[in-house]
């Protein structure tokens, strides 16, 4: 990808600039019609260059890919003149039309983006041929575009799109445009050798992450936190921090004790040599078997609900019908994204910029602000790549941007400072995944599942956030339920009701979120009901699945991709199925498990069937579905993070357990072909796979593992 700054990108050449008005992304989050011109910025330079600024983070999904690959195919370029660049912070132009900010999330880079950057390719193709019209004296209409390359066949003439870029930036942008037929498409829904735009960069080592910035006299940050989730700094002594050969200033800041210093290890080797007294009155003193233990005791007493039909009790009293009962636990998880947080910023007394992996832009960019007390207009984010987030960098509470601010402020304006968490100060840092628990009840009657009752017990992140009014509904975080109050299955008579703990362990959305956990109690659990009625678990699934087309069809699809009903596995393995529906997407997997002699799993080959919608691009579809199933094995198989007196007890990759390359199964992924506009793919590959093992499992004469990690250590 050619190098382009920020300038270069915004200045010279035809800009297409589609303006969100104020308030309009709030608007689309609430469900309000699109506007007819959409948000989105093309920039066609002398050179034929086509860059598109992505209003979307890439970690490693695929949006500077995909959003490329929507305007190109409406402007028919050819893709060797398509790049990507990070669009600057401002929610007037960049608005998430699903979110209501400019942020990432949800799985929703494509699904918002579909339409509007369509309509700016055609846009943007319209004013190119109008330009060319013109110039050469003849009919729009008589002028063809093709693989860049604009034509007129009557006269023989042709030229690139930069030959027109600035007069085409000087018509009136069309009010409407015809957008391409999808059965004409030679980029969407294709593969093609080297496809990715960000791929070249990451693997020469020229690619910029959050970790890499520098400046001349930057200093180096790094900050004691808590142990205990919930305490604060009672007092310190700075003076062997300051002692260590390269330390410049230790401050206190809101969220702890911060060590500058010239590089980062003098910064560790400082912040180690403090000593702090914590106030530790309203921390957390609980260890995860107390909380487990306190939520399964709450968890006998139904909570909110938040969804019903028909009459739960009287189904599960029905006389001779067989009632089964389960209780769930899920630990904290951490995110362990490759490269841990961290950011740059410069603050000169009056504005301020920061550069860092910013997922959630408008709330960053409020954050600094807000810390450094100017308007959000005098704050510029730049936004740059970053080594994986899985949410992680998704803050509703701003807490890396703020704690960023908070450094800038408290060393004074003008030094530029790069603020660095270390792997430790990440998992131990909390924002996990929250643990739930989830008692569930179910009854069969004449081969059928009659009742299914489920109380779910955990902490919300969002009750009290800045976005609690995109979740929240009478007193229901939607996110803690997602996949658990409304499962793919009809069910004569069923009940789902939540409740809301309070701990000041910090918690925050895990990739694919809710449905992580309830994606996992609804597959085991509706398997465990299906076998004990004496329903293969395929097709009792499916006899519950007559209003969900859609989530059928990749079972179906699944099944036969598995050959589900004929060759059996081989000696010792068995296999299992899940199938869930996250972000507007349906995923179903099969699993093929054997037991070791350890007698620990282990998982040889998932078979998986998507339907996303239009399939974009379909090898970053197969990528992101592998990357969540390698994700979902390591962390269903291994890891948790257990606290012990409030503390967390693990601290890197040495005992936070991932999965290992040997360990990684093979994965076959099959697209569902589908005319439907585009869903989310990042997340949904995760949920089905922790359930189709446990599934496989049962098979093998092992229990379905109601508390995960499957492979515990205490």
């Amino acid at each position: 990808m050619t190098a382009l700054s920020r300038r270069a990108v915004l200045g010279g050449g035809l800009v297409i600039g589609l303006v969100l008005p104020m308030g309009m992304g709030r608007a689309l989050a609430q469900g309000a019609p699109a506007p007819v011109d959409p948000n989105a910025f093309i920039r066609i330079a002398a050179d034929d260059s086509v860059t598109v600024l992505c209003k979307h983070i890439e970690f490693g999904q695929g949006p500077w890919t995909g959003l490329p690959t929507i305007v190109a195919e409406e402007l028919d370029a050819d893709w060797s003149q398509m790049r990507a660049a990070a669009a600057p912070a401002d929610v007037r132009l960049y608005a998430n039309g699903l979110l209501g900010v400019q942020g990432t999330g949800g799985s929703s880079a494509i699904a918002n983006s579909y339409d509007q950057l369509r309509r700016a390719g055609a846009m943007a193709r319209a004013m190119l041929v109008a330009a060319a019209a013109q110039a050469w004296g003849v009919p729009a209409s008589e002028i063809t575009v093709s693989k860049g390359v604009i034509a007129h066949p009557a006269s023989g003439r042709k030229s690139g799109f930069g030959a027109f870029a600035d007069a085409a930036a000087k018509l009136p942008a069309p009010a409407d445009v015809t957008l391409k037929d999808p059965a004409k498409f030679t980029l969407i829904g294709r593969d093609q050798k080297g496809f990715k735009v960000d791929s070249r960069a990451k693997t020469d080592g020229t690619a910029k992450f959050s970790i890499d910035q520098t400046a001349p006299n930057m200093l180096t940050v790094v900050v004691a936190h808590p142990p205990r989730f919930g305490a604060k700094v009672a007092s310190f002594d700075a003076s062997k921090a300051l002692a260590v050969r390269g330390v410049v200033a230790v401050k206190q800041i809101g969220s702890g004790v911060a060590v500058f210093a010239k590089s980062t290890y003098p910064a560790i080797k400082g912040r180690a040599a403090l000593a702090i007294k914590w106030d530790e009155s309203a921390a957390e003193t609980r260890g995860s078997d107390a909380m487990f233990a306190a939520y399964a005791e709450r968890s006998k007493t139904p909570g909110t609900t938040a969804a019903k039909t028909g009459d739960v009790d009287a189904a599960l009293a029905t006389p001779g019908a067989q009632v089964v009962e389960a209780v769930y636990e899920f630990p904290y998880l951490a995110h362990a994204p490759m490269e841990p947080l961290g950011g740059f910023i410069e603050w000169d007394g009056t504005s301020a910029r920061a550069r860092f992996g910013s997922q959630i832009q408008t709330g960053d960019q409020g954050a600094i602000a807000g810390v450094l007390g100017v308007a959000p207009d005098k704050v510029a984010i730049d936004t740059v790549l970053a080594g994986g987030s899985f949410g992680r960098r998704a803050q509703p509470s701003c807490h890396l941007a703020a704690e960023l601010a908070e450094c800038a402020k408290a060393i004074g304006p003008g030094t530029p400072i790069r603020l660095t968490w270390t792997r430790e100060d990440d998992i131990h840092g909390g924002h996990y995944r929250p643990l739930f628990v989830h008692r569930i009840k179910g009854a069969i009657k004449d081969g059928r599942i009659v009742a299914w009752s489920n109380s779910v017990v955990g902490q919300s992140f969002m009750i009290g956030s800045p976005f609690e009014a995109m979740v929240v509904r009478n007193g229901i975080d939607s996110t803690m339920i997602e996949g658990g109050s409304n499962p793919p299955y009809a069910f004569p008579a069923f009940r789902c009701d939540v409740t809301a703990d309070k701990s000041p362990v910090s918690t925050l959305w895990w990739r694919s979120v809710g449905h992580t956990h309830t994606g996992y109690v609804v597959e085991t659990f509706v398997d465990r009901l299906l076998v004990a009625a004496g329903k293969d678990p395929v097709a009792g699934r499916l006899e519950m699945m007559a209003a969900q087309p859609r989530a059928a069809g990749v079972l179906k699809a699944v099944a036969k991709l598995a050959d589900w009903n004929g060759k059996a596995p081989p000696k010792g393995r068995a296999h299992g199925v899940a199938v869930v529906e996250s972000f507007n997407s349906f995923v179903a997997q099969v699993a093929e498990v054997s037991v070791g002699t350890d007698g620990e799993p282990r998982v040889h080959k998932i078979w998986c069937a998507v339907d996303c919608g239009v399939a974009v691009n379909p090898d970053i579809i197969r990528a992101q579905i592998e990357g969540g199933v390698g994700y979902a094995v390591g962390h269903a198989l291994y890891a948790e993070v257990p606290l012990v007196a409030g503390r967390a007890t693990v601290s890197n990759f040495n005992d936070y357990r991932s999965l290992r390359g040997m360990e990684m199964p093979a994965v076959e992924v099959l697209i569902v072909a589908s005319t439907e506009k585009p869903t989310g793919i990042g997340e949904p590959g995760v949920p089905p796979c922790a359930p189709a093992i446990a599934n496989a499992l049962a098979k093998l004469g092992r229990d379905r593992p109601t508390r995960l990690p499957m492979v515990r250590t205490a």
